[in-house]
């Protein structure tokens, strides 16, 4: 039987399983709160887990004395750094962080110790009866300040405290400038900024002390990099642990990577030969941290009077915070994005992540490449209005034509750019309305681009980058199987959408079991946008695999070859004849012999997409680039400077939706996420210390000023992605920051170069531009 992508497409008279909105297959758990998320899951007798923080931000460990809390009666173990056989870090070359510090603390509210005893009451006087001496050392709390030439080095050979620096030159850079009509150079600074997931942190662990098993459930969107990591720091056997992933309440990026109380809970447990529950407060989870680092961007643009970009000049410093993590990743991308978006033939980058005493900054969503989306999405706007350029015009000079190969060897096989533009230009009226609003109204665009999951996986072994089992029974219902975790987004759904418009059977045959490692295939993790793109793919081909099995036992029990085979889904026939089986009788007939049915689906990124031969060319690389273009439309009180977002106008390129309704969701989520870090999200510290680090005093977007959202989903259908698809969720969030910015410049002509937007930032430079036109007119006057 053909089972071809053409031959699987179904006729317009069934009803599909992908390509119309669909609600979540978990959403009815989640909406009547059946739902079990860490804090809810089952644990009678677990013991309780509580961390001890360093209140310092810089300091040598002279000794930690816990002989006073393991005598506390109810105490049932205390763990320190000594407890653990290997540092951890999400990067294999870039392993440099404790799950409790060793030697010397690093940030203020770094774990030092831990815990666990009968009950809170208990733990809290355990944590009290600690005695730690510490030997202080000078602080860092900005880039500038850690790269100063007498600066104590935080990690050993990092001089300057430099964790990674980037330089990379594409094309002629010099001559291209030396080409342009007009060059501008622009300075930008970013706030560092938080995820902000409802769920708060937390982990449940079980040892078996006879088996010497540990089963982890936490809070995670790596179940696989989390049980690597566990084994790592506890010196176990990899078969020994299982990882279990209960209902996530979101992550954006926050838990990307294994993090300290979950290795911290697994040793807990151990030592205490039993079960051990930690539930982490908000705090606690801001000083985890792991969000977008604090940026500062200098960029300089050369262009053509007819908005050629001609030259890209970029340098970009990062805050990293104390410990590795993803930075090396966040850098390289920041400068790996500034291509594939549009056609750009010279570019220079210079990228420095730098070590400060601060919270460890990690992945967020839309990891690396949003702050510098925004600085050139903004001079784009602002070299418009001096060549007397219309911004969308500017942009369309600079469109990519593909298949097309960047400068830095990305590959560019669907691009949806002209689509986008074309549909916010005609519903936002742009041609009637830009620049005919009243004053303090205004418009502005911006374009932006992601991956749909890294063509390289962080751990490289060489395996598939993503793996599903589909498995068969007696009862005729099919079992997806796959590691990938759902943390919100809806890939659960949308694997079984996959798998079920390939075989053509109704959604309802299909279940899904994720992300237990002693059931599942590996997967990455949910990260990057991969899932529906790679698991996606995955998901296809064992349902095809699977679809061959059943034409086969089906032509066998018809006694016909299985070309002679029409599967209809609920039922097949043998062509030209009205002899056929219903699916239960195909099930019968398939298990004759060997029993349930189990096929695999393996899915890697194909080499051409991996990036080039240069340092750090990985990062960036992907199968499928999504796309998007948006405007939005602000009001800016003049008296005050507060902004209000009136209106946002969408388009994604998605490749194809293969479930509409949570792609729309996932733009939605985006521009909301965008919102927050353009015009309020910041965090701050005051010697290290987190000056908000919880949701009353960290300003997050409401439902209040959430503006009408219009989205318009572009399908290019990607040549590579399953049915077409790429990713959804993160592109849009590039968008929003400049979008914004270009719309207060349109309101009352001012260019922010720093974010957040809020009204004191506003009004200052409101301020200042009335002072400098005063100044003007009284120097054109004389």
């Amino acid at each position: 039987m053909d089972t071809s992508a053409e031959s699987r497409v179904p006729d317009a008279l069934r009803e599909r399983s992908i390509g119309r909105p669909t609600p979540l297959i978990d959403g009815i758990e989640k909406v009547t709160g059946r739902a079990r998320y860490t804090a809810d899951l089952p644990s009678d007798g677990a013991l309780v887990g509580m961390i001890l923080r360093s209140p310092v931000a810089h300091a040598v460990i002279v000794a930690i004395d816990t002989s006073r809390a393991c005598a506390i009666a109810g105490v049932r173990a205390v763990v320190t750094g000594q407890d653990f056989a290997a540092p951890y870090g999400v990067i294999p070359i870039a392993q440099n962080e404790w799950p409790l510090a060793r030697d010397r603390v690093r940030y203020r509210g770094e774990p030092v110790a831990a815990v666990a005893a009968v009950d809170r009451e208990t733990a809290l006087a355990a944590l009290a009866a600690i005695e730690l001496r510490l030997e202080p050392l000078p602080a860092y709390f900005k880039a500038a300040d850690a790269r100063a030439a007498d600066a104590v080095l935080l990690h050993e050979k990092k001089k300057g405290n430099v964790e990674r620096d980037v330089d990379h030159a594409f094309g002629d850079v010099d001559q291209g400038f030396a080409a342009a009509d007009l060059v501008r150079e622009q300075s930008f600074h970013y706030a560092e900024v938080a995820h902000g997931q409802i769920e708060r942190n937390g982990a449940l662990a079980t040892y078996e002390p006879e088996r010497d098993r540990l089963t982890m459930q936490s809070t995670t969107q790596v179940p696989y990099y989390l049980h690597l990591t566990l084994a790592q720091c506890l010196g176990m056997d990899s078969a020994h642990v299982r990882v279990v992933k209960p209902f996530v309440g979101g992550g954006f990026g926050h838990r990307v990577e294994p993090l300290n109380f979950e290795m911290v809970t697994g040793a807990l447990a151990r030592a205490a030969g039993g079960v051990v529950r930690m539930e982490q407060s908000r705090e606690d989870s801001f000083l985890t941290h792991r969000g977008r680092p604090e940026t500062d961007i200098r960029l300089k643009l050369g262009m053509k009077r007819n908005g050629e970009i001609t030259a890209v000049d970029c340098e970009i410093v990062q805050r990293g915070g104390a410990y590795a993590g993803y930075g090396l990743v966040t850098i390289l991308y920041a400068g790996a994005l500034l291509h594939a978006l549009y056609k750009v033939d010279a570019v220079r980058y210079r990228g420095y992540r730098i070590y400060t005493n601060t919270p460890p900054c990690g992945a967020m969503r839309g990891h690396g490449a949003v702050d510098a989306r925004h600085a050139f999405e903004a001079m784009l706007d602002s070299m418009a209005e001096e060549l007397g350029l219309d911004p969308i015009a500017l942009r369309r000079a600079n469109l990519i034509v593909p298949p097309y190969r960047t400068q830095n060897d990305l590959q560019v096989n669907s691009y949806g750019v002209p689509e986008c533009l074309a549909w916010v230009e005609r519903a936002s009226r742009w041609r009637e309305r830009k620049g005919t609003l009243p004053r303090g109204r205004g418009l502005g665009i911006a374009c932006s681009h992601y991956v749909s999951g890294s063509a390289k996986p962080v751990h490289w072994s060489g395996e598939p980058h993503a793996v599903v089992n589909l498995r068969l029974d007696f009862d005729g219902a099919i079992t997806l199987l796959t590691g990938a975790a759902d943390i919100g987004q809806g890939s659960s759904t949308l694997l079984a959408q996959v798998a079920a418009e390939v075989l053509m059977l109704p959604l309802a045959r299909m279940r899904v079991i994720a992300a237990d490692s002693a059931l599942t295939p590996k997967d990455n993790g949910s990260y990057s946008s991969r899932v529906s793109f790679m698991v996606g793919n995955a998901a296809m081909r064992a349902a095809e695999a699977l679809l061959d099995v059943l034409v086969n036992a089906a032509a066998k029990k018809l006694d016909v070859s299985p070309a002679d085979i029409e599967w209809l889904g609920e039922r097949c026939v043998v062509r030209g004849t009205d002899r056929g089986l219903a699916f239960a009788s195909v099930v019968t007939a398939a298990l004759v012999d060997n029993g349930p049915v189990t096929v695999k689906g393996t899915w890697s990124a194909p080499p051409e997409t991996q990036g080039g031969r240069l340092r750090g060319a990985a990062v960036g690389s992907t199968a499928g680039f999504s796309y998007a273009a948006q405007v939005v439309e602000v009001s800016v009180d003049q008296d005050t400077g507060a902004v209000k977002v009136e209106h946002v106008w969408v388009a994604h390129d998605c490749g194809f939706a293969i479930n509409p309704l949570a792609a729309t969701g996932q733009v939605h989520g985006a521009i909301s996420m965008g919102m927050g870090q353009a015009m309020q999200e910041e965090t701050q510290y005051h010697q290290g210390l987190p000056l908000s680090p919880n949701f009353l005093d960290y300003r997050l977007p409401t439902a209040v000023e959430s503006p009408p959202i219009d989205v318009h989903l572009v399908e290019t259908i990607d040549p590579l992605g399953p049915f077409g698809a790429k990713e959804a969720s993160e592109g849009a969030l590039h968008g929003f920051p400049p979008a914004l910015t270009n719309a207060i410049a349109d309101a009352v002509g001012i260019r922010l170069t720093e974010l957040p937007a809020t009204p004191d930032r506003v009004l200052d430079a409101i301020v200042a531009k009335r002072r400098k036109d005063r100044l003007d007119a009284t120097r054109a006057e004389s």
